[in-house]
């Protein structure tokens, strides 16, 4: 009786110290995953974005407007960029365009292109997080003043450009995703969401392959009611499909960022629907889990005025590192994303 009491007792002792060495093991590896996302999110800097938004928002590209020169100059800088960097395209070669015909537009829009760029996950490659931002804009008034669209959304689309480069440098040194990641870069946006309509219609990778959408649209300004404490960000939809990618996020940026994470526009009750009208919709009614990253409208919203010297760098780089967290942990936990609502 003794010697079965003792060989229990033992027993339980090693299960016990085999559990707390699996649990120190996991907890290590959390720590390590953090160390490493944050070693690349620090390559996402202020001077970067900026240097990259004074071009894409500059009068050169005349406002951006969809099917017009301005737009296929913005698109050649976006495709430049990825080949530079070496982040390839999913079409192959230098071919980072997925071309949408005019049938494809409305209002008797010029052919337009979505620009895509891809990084191949290591374990799971036929799983697909999608990382978006529209960069089209109005274009030009009847008196030639440019609609630069700094932060609509010249933001969102040098936060993709940044967020894309620092996953590529976790790559260089061994350390890319487990999941394969779609850099999006949308058209016809100011239209009726119809790059992204475009590329849902006809997906590169199948949507039920599709994990989640991270939509970037205006993250580079404040809004009138956090003027005097800018260090916050609206978050729309989160949690409309999954409790899980809400719970994600907060867990990111309560352990990264620390922002103050608003909901106000999430609310089915918002009379500005703004969760309908951007490009992560699109996603969204396909039961893919989105999430809508957004500043808020300002006085400059949709007016010639919306130009780069009104941007917050810091707070766009903050913001920035906050949906490169949320990326990185999408792409690299065990199991994708569940939708549960």
């Amino acid at each position: 009786m003794k010697n079965n009491l003792f060989i229990f007792i033992f027993i339980c002792l090693l299960s016990f110290g085999f559990n707390n060495t699996v649990v120190a093991q996991a907890a290590e590896n959390i720590e390590i995953t953090g160390k490493l996302a944050q070693k690349f999110a620090a390559g996402i800097m202020e001077a970067d974005l900026k240097t990259h938004l004074y071009i894409i928002a500059s009068d050169e590209f005349e406002g951006r407007n969809t099917g017009e020169p301005g737009q296929k100059l913005a698109a050649e800088y976006i495709k430049d960029f990825y080949i530079t960097r070496n982040i390839a395209s999913p079409l192959g070669g230098n071919n980072y365009f997925q071309t949408i015909s005019s049938e494809h537009l409305s209002r008797n829009l010029k052919p337009s292109e979505n620009v895509i760029a891809f990084i191949k996950g290591s374990v799971y490659p036929d799983e697909i997080l999608v990382v978006s931002a529209h960069y089209d804009h109005l274009g030009m008034d009847k008196d030639g003043e440019v609609y630069n669209g700094a932060d609509d959304d010249g933001s969102g689309t040098v936060a993709v450009m940044a967020i894309a480069e620092a996953f590529q440098k976790a790559v260089e040194e061994g350390n890319g995703p487990k999941r394969s990641i779609l850099f999006l870069h949308v058209t016809g946006e100011e239209k009726g969401l119809l790059g992204s309509k475009y590329y849902v219609n006809f997906p590169i990778f199948p949507l039920a392959n599709t994990v989640s959408n991270l939509n970037i649209d205006m993250i580079g300004r404040s809004d009138e009611a956090n003027e005097k404490d800018p260090n916050y960000i609206y978050l729309i939809g989160s949690d409309k499909l999954s409790t899980e990618l809400h719970n994600l996020s907060e867990e990111m940026n309560n352990k990264f960022t620390k922002l103050k994470l608003d909901y106000k526009y999430n609310l089915d009750s918002d009379p500005n629907r703004f969760y309908y009208r951007s490009d992560h919709y699109n996603f969204a009614k396909n039961n893919i889990p989105v999430i809508f990253y957004f500043n808020g409208t300002h006085e400059n919203y949709h007016r010639t005025s919306d130009t780069p010297d009104k941007i917050n760098y810091e707070l766009l780089a903050i913001r920035t590192k906050l949906v490169f967290y949320t990326a990185w942990e999408i792409a690299n936990r065990e199991n994708r994303i569940k939708v549960d609502k």
